[in-house]
């Protein structure tokens, strides 16, 4: 595996909006901000406009950190009580993650009946009735059904007790350390540090089959708001569904899109989320800007790095493993642009100081052979990561 040169590396500007102009335009449709509206204009289809947005990585910039909802997503079944000290996907977590000097905070972006953007990972919602768990649907409930789970704004006011289900079937209830009410894109705008950074997902059912009609409605309701607060806070949208992100860049320029996908850790029928070499090829017919990959596939696989790089891609990690600092560590050496984490304290502690440590220039040197060129402290941080790979 031949590696590039590796600084301690690229994405802050690659993430900052790049479009100033009061229409934004793009293959099919555009993003009018004088009315806030987002049209689709027939007389676009018939030619390429060439307004295709690649950004570029300077050499200068550092390895960012981003924080998964917010300060870490809520595991209720784990015993670590890190994995519950704060309420995801709320302004309390989104606040406390900017505490610690990260770059971004990544959260999940759905749309109720009535067309409000609100903060929310999970595709059901969960409560209990008399003794019974009560499972519906976010996008089928209207805002004020939405907000009235969990934790309520008025002191007074109790709002509907909160489970979740695991991948496994199980139900736990869910409550944090520091709790908080939920939220709505809009309020995220205007209750965040502006200094920070936001990575928006869209976030769609993987089980349900959309039209396309469907996914410009969401994606253009999310648009409206975006561009209505957003002013100059670096943003960036990223969606695990394939045609949303190409929409989501016909819809707009301003902004960089990046796809998300485990990269082969799982199976699709759609096979442009199996693998890293099918998620390049999706952001090069479809003028996306990088992927943001499940940090195994990219460990399994380290000399896609370079193919990214070399096409002008940016790649972000994210996955459990990036709660480890030797990963965290390796991925900086392989030249990753930035890692999504839970355990945002110690990473960017560990990140902080590894900036010490070494040296931005000269360390990892391409070779023209598939051996890479490090020190020995180095090649001990990535050997580290392989007994635990195979099992993961």
């Amino acid at each position: 595996m031949a590696l590039k040169t590796v600084h301690v590396t690229p994405l802050v500007n690659n993430l900052d909006h790049t479009n100033n102009n009061n229409v934004t335009t793009c293959n099919h449709y555009y993003y009018n901000r004088n009315n806030n509206q987002v049209v689709h204009d027939h007389h676009l289809d018939d030619h390429d406009d060439g307004d295709t947005m690649v950004f570029d990585s300077p050499a200068n910039n550092e390895f960012m950190v981003m924080g998964h909802r917010g300060a870490g997503m809520n595991m209720v079944q784990s015993d670590d009580p890190k994995m519950k000290l704060i309420k995801e996907n709320t302004v309390l977590a989104f606040n406390a993650a900017g505490e610690f000097g990260i770059d971004f905070v990544e959260f999940d972006v759905q749309v109720t009946k009535d067309d409000c953007p609100v903060i929310f990972h999970d595709n059901f919602i969960l409560t209990q009735e008399k003794g019974v768990i009560i499972e519906k649907r976010v996008t089928d409930l209207s805002l004020d059904e939405f907000l009235s789970y969990g934790p309520q704004r008025e002191p007074n006011k109790v709002g509907k007790p909160l489970f979740r289900k695991t991948k496994d079937g199980r139900i736990f209830e869910w409550k944090a350390e520091k709790e908080d009410h939920f939220c709505t894109l809009e309020e995220v705008f205007q209750k965040i540090n502006h200094s920070k950074g936001f990575n928006i997902e869209f976030k769609f059912d993987d089980d349900v089959e959309y039209t396309e009609d469907e996914l410009v409605h969401a994606i253009q309701v999310v648009l409206q708001v975006v561009f209505k607060y957003a002013k100059d806070r670096p943003i960036f949208f990223s969606s695990f569904q394939p045609d949303a992100t190409l929409l989501v860049r016909k819809l707009q320029n301003t902004y960089p899109v990046l796809f998300l996908t485990n990269g082969g850790c799982e199976t699709y029928t759609d096979v442009r989320r199996n693998s890293l070499e099918e998620a390049m090829k999706l952001c090069l017919s479809g003028g996306l800007n990088g992927i943001v990959a499940e940090v195994r596939s990219i460990l399994r696989n380290p000399g896609v790095i370079k193919q990214f790089k070399e096409s002008k891609l940016s790649l972000v990690s994210y996955g459990q493993l990036n709660n480890m600092q030797e990963v965290v560590k390796a991925q900086i050496l392989m030249g990753v642009d930035g890692v999504i984490v839970d355990l945002i304290q110690e990473i960017t502690e560990v990140v902080a100081d590894f900036r010490k440590t070494y040296k931005k220039e000269n360390v990892v040197e391409e070779e023209a052979d598939d051996e890479v060129n490090c020190s020995e402290n180095q090649l001990s941080n990535l050997t580290k990561l392989i007994p635990g790979l195979g099992k993961l």
